[in-house]
Parts: structure tokens; C-alpha cells; sequence
């Protein structure tokens, strides 16, 4: 078969060119939706009075031929398709003779790629977003099981005051919250028909194209013809997405990957989701954790892969917008595998509550002693500097600040009284944090209740 644009030109493609150019190794991933849309079309033919009706069954059963042989695995590409829309009506051709020339009437690769391609980037959405949600379960059923266990909280990496693990948990719940609010609006973003914008400027013949939105499940049509083959906005949000996801993997496997080494053994990684060395026969590894890490600079790079490529694009389709597919397939087929596996990872994670607990060393409790004195009539700022004082006093002693005794506070500030060490407790001051958001265990209860909602 002769190329779809052949006519005009007096010698065959020179074959290096015709592999520089071919698609059809990456967007072969497109048949479903490029055959979907095709039958939209052959539908949208008929109304317009291109098509019979006869004519238009007799190439929608032909495309249904087609999509079994892909579902088969028996489709044969042939050494000229060039891309999956030369192969598919290459093939229809071949099945149902020359009433499948008039498929492409009034259709433009241009209009056809941009909503096959929408159409596929939708269904991802949905397949993201599911995953996403099993994670965020995994995430809540572990804050559940220990959503008052104590533990250090961190800020620059040092000990700064108690949390719990739950609330740590569910510190990783809440930007996948966020995530889903950003997939939602790639979808919506996504889900606008360009079909009909021919290969700028629109159509001649009538098509309905609200009846073909309708059709093929998209919400809204394109308004303007020549944006409607350019736009790529919907690809740059679909990444964009999936940075931010990529980030909030990362971060999570960051501190995971802390909390599992032997200076900290908060946790233990399940060794189904652990490696070893080959030299050190002791090692276990958080290699899972640490590649998942690693692949978030992969879905940055895609993005911005993506929006270089855009940025100088005069206006309508140009080549460069081949480019779209393979940044968005990688990034799908990344988020894919990585999603379940950490999700695996975070049911099958093991706590050790113990090695928590011994890190709950009093300084932890430094802020708690100035709200003493604040309560008390001090201003916040004086005892800031009091307990920073009372802090170095410990240090310079060579004790822990509850060994320091009354007489050695009240020399810093005569505020200081005998009930000053009902301070030094990890569970009042967990206690004492019950503003929503906050460590108290009605408020962590709360949290815990909002985020099962936000769930379902």
C-alpha cells in the first residue's frame, strides 16, 4: 500500500527517512482507540450523507475484524505502515475492498491522532487513579494499626518533637489526596473532542461532532480548529501529574529508606520487597524503595522533555508533536509498576515500636517546657530563650534535661515549679496537640475518619 500522502510525490521515501519518521513501534499501542474512533467516525459519516448506512457497517464490522486480530495477537504490520492509523485502514482496506478508502473522509491524521491519543490518555487517568487509591488504603490501614505509637518527628533531619506513626502515615496520605485532585483535572482537561478539526481548519461536510463527543464519552468539543491539532496542553498536565505523584514516591521512600537502616530500625522492610548484596551475605537492601526514588528523576525528565519540545511549535500540528507518545507511555508504564509496588511494600512493612520508643529522648519535650512557662506569663519569646538556656545547662552537665533538678531551672527562671515535671511526658504532650491536624488521639481519630472519607 502506497503511503496515505503519496500522490504528490514523484519517488519513494528513501527508507532511512521512512524509520526516522515511522511511529509505529510506540503508537501501535493506540489500535483500540484509533479503531473506536474510527467507527465514531464512520458513524458520524452516515449522518453527514457520505456514508450509507450499509457502506458504514460493512466498515465497522470490518474495523471490529481488525481489533480481534490485534486482541489475538495476529495482526501483521506491513513493512510501509507507517503508523497505526496507516496500518489499521491498511488493513480494513484489505478486508472489506474499497469502501474502506471513504473511512477517512473529511479526517485528517492530525484530528485523528489528537483524539486517539486523548482517548488514551483518559483511560490512563482512570487506571493512575485506581492505583493511587490502593495506596492511600494501604497508607490509612497502616495509620490505623498504630495511629497512637509514638515516635520522634524530624524537622532538618533532627529530633524536633513526638508524633506518632500514624500521624506520620497519613503525612503520606494526604498529597496522594492532592494527586487525585490533579489526575481528576487531567481528565476533565483531557476529555474535550478535537475530531473534526480536520487537519486545521475544520471539516466540509456535516458532522455532528457533538453527537460524535457523546459517542466516544468525551464531555465537550474543541472550539477552534487550529488549536484543536495543536494542543498538547492535556499531555503537559498528564505528566505534569505524575511528576508530582513521582515527588511524593520519592519523598515517602526517602524517609522509609531512613527509618529501615540501622541508626534509625523503626521499620523493617518485608524481604519480599528487600535485595541483598552479592560480596556481603548480611545485607538487605531497600533497593525497591531506593528505585522508586530514582525513577521520579525519570518522570521529571519526561516532563520536561515534553514542554521543551512545545515551547517552540509555531501553531496546527508539525512533526515535532510525534514526540507526545513516548514521554506519556514510559511515564504510564512507570507509575504502573511503581504504584502496586509500593502499595505492597506499605501492607507487608513491618514497625518496631521499641526502637521508636528509645528515641523519645527529652529534648524532644523542649517546646512543651516553654509552653510551661508561657502558661505561666512568661512571653513566648523569653522562654524560648530560657529553655534554650535550661537545654545548654543539661548539655554543660553532662545529663539529660529531666535530671536537671528544680534548683538548676529555678536559677534560670524562678517561674520553674515542683509540678515542672509533669512536662516530661511524651503521652501529654501528644496529648495536648488536639487542634485538627494535630497528635491528640481524638484529633489523629478524626484525621484517620477523614481520611477513610475522602477515600470512598
Amino acid at each position: 500500500m502506497s503511503k496515505l500522502w503519496g500522490g504528490r510525490f514523484a519517488k519513494q521515501t528513501d527508507s532511512l527517512v521512512h524509520q526516522y519518521h515511522a511511529s509505529i513501534q510506540f503508537d501501535m499501542r493506540l489500535y483500540n482507540q484509533d479503531i473506536t474512533g474510527s467507527i465514531a467516525w464512520a458513524k458520524g459519516l452516515v449522518g453527514a450523507g457520505v456514508l450509507t448506512q450499509d457502506e458504514a457497517n460493512t466498515i465497522i464490522n470490518g474495523l471490529e475484524a481488525v481489533r480481534s486480530e490485534f486482541a489475538n495477537e495476529t495482526f501483521e504490520f506491513a513493512a510501509n505502515d507507517e503508523d497505526i492509523h496507516t496500518a489499521v485502514e491498511r488493513r480494513l482496506t484489505e478486508i472489506v475492498g474499497p469502501v474502506g478508502g471513504k473511512l477517512h473522509t473529511g479526517r485528517s491524521r492530525n484530528d485523528q491522532v489528537a483524539t486517539d491519543f486523548r482517548l488514551w490518555v483518559m483511560q490512563a487517568t482512570r487506571k493512575i487513579q485506581q492505583h493511587i487509591t490502593e495506596l492511600q488504603h494501604a497508607l490509612v490501614d497502616s495509620a490505623a494499626a498504630d495511629l497512637n505509637t509514638p515516635m520522634p518527628g524530624y524537622t532538618h533531619l533532627q529530633h524536633a518533637q513526638p508524633i506518632t506513626w500514624g500521624h506520620w502515615a497519613l503525612s503520606h496520605f494526604w498529597p496522594l489526596v492532592r494527586d487525585q485532585k490533579r489526575w481528576e483535572q487531567v481528565w476533565t482537561e483531557t476529555a474535550v473532542l478535537p475530531l473534526g478539526a480536520g487537519a486545521l481548519a475544520g471539516t466540509a461536510y456535516p458532522i455532528d461532532r457533538n453527537a460524535l463527543a457523546q459517542e466516544l464519552g468525551f464531555h465537550d468539543i474543541t472550539p477552534n480548529s487550529l488549536d484543536a491539532v495543536s494542543d498538547r496542553d492535556f499531555v503537559a498536565d498528564f505528566l505534569y501529574a505524575a511528576a508530582m505523584l513521582g515527588l511524593h514516591l520519592s519523598r515517602l521512600s526517602e524517609q522509609l529508606i531512613l527509618f529501615s537502616s540501622s541508626e534509625f530500625g523503626f521499620v523493617t522492610i518485608d524481604d519480599g520487597y528487600s535485595t541483598g548484596s552479592s560480596l556481603m551475605p548480611q545485607k538487605k537492601n531497600p533497593d525497591t524503595l531506593e528505585l522508586t526514588r530514582g525513577k521520579s528523576g525519570r518522570l521529571i525528565g519526561n516532563l520536561m522533555g515534553l514542554l521543551t519540545t512545545l515551547k517552540g511549535l509555531p501553531s496546527t500540528y508539525d512533526k515535532d508533536l510525534q514526540e507526545d507518545k513516548e514521554p506519556v507511555f514510559d511515564t504510564f508504564d512507570t507509575l504502573t509498576l511503581a504504584l502496586p509496588v509500593m502499595t505492597g511494600l506499605i501492607q507487608t512493612l513491618r514497625l518496631n515500636p521499641d526502637r521508636m520508643l528509645n528515641q523519645l529522648e527529652p529534648n524532644l519535650l523542649a517546646t512543651d517546657l516553654a509552653d510551661y512557662l508561657v502558661k505561666r506569663g512568661t512571653p513566648f519569646r523569653q522562654a524560648h530563650s530560657i529553655v534554650g538556656q535550661v537545654v545548654q545547662l543539661a548539655e554543660k552537665q553532662k545529663i539529660r534535661l529531666t535530671d536537671l533538678s528544680l534548683a538548676d531551672l529555678q536559677t534560670l527562671n524562678p517561674a520553674f515549679a515542683a509540678d515542672v515535671q509533669t512536662v516530661f511526658s511524651f503521652k501529654s504532650a501528644l496529648g495536648n496537640r488536639a487542634i485538627p491536624g494535630g497528635t491528640a488521639p481524638a484529633a489523629l481519630a478524626a484525621q484517620l475518619d477523614a481520611a477513610r472519607k475522602h477515600i470512598n
